[in-house]
């Protein structure tokens, strides 16, 4: 079992598609921004490029946490510099929580729980009665989690 962080593979397809809409300026049916949720998953999660919606397989589990994970709040909506296209989201914090966890998966709830990008934080997290906070890098070009170059 291993997380190998990265963007879905299936969603680079869905972005070209029109599937996703993080801003309200998308043509299709709704102007609606889509709902991004952010689950924790456990060191025994198989979670990959290849992942192409959530799965509750390997979540993890503690006080504080309830499976699906925490809708997410977008802080840049998409915008673009020069040829890199960008989004953010505020980070997502799971206050007084017992929480154990090796990555995250961002994931469109709106949109058939399809999976965006799988995050490995590089070693097991664990919050004990306390917040377990997943921190996003800056809001810009070169370093937002989201990012088409």
């Amino acid at each position: 079992m291993a997380i190998t962080q990265a963007m879905a593979t299936s969603f680079k397809v869905e972005i070209l598609d029109g599937i996703h809409a993080f801003g309200t300026t998308v043509v299709r049916g709704s102007t609606a921004a889509d709902s991004f949720y952010l689950a924790l998953y456990t060191s025994a999660a198989t979670l990959d490029a290849t992942t192409a919606a959530y799965t509750a397989t390997n979540e993890a589990s503690g006080t504080g946490y309830s499976a699906g994970g925490q809708l997410l709040t977008i802080s840049q909506v998409p915008t673009s510099t020069s040829t890199t296209a960008w989004l953010d989201f505020d980070n997502e914090t799971w206050t007084s929580s017992s929480i154990t966890a090796r990555g995250c998966m961002i994931y469109n709830s709106t949109q058939s729980n399809k999976c965006v990008a799988v995050l490995d934080f590089g070693a097991d997290k664990t919050s004990t009665n306390g917040d377990f906070t997943v921190i996003f890098p800056a809001a810009d070009s070169s370093n937002a989690i989201i990012r088409i170059a």
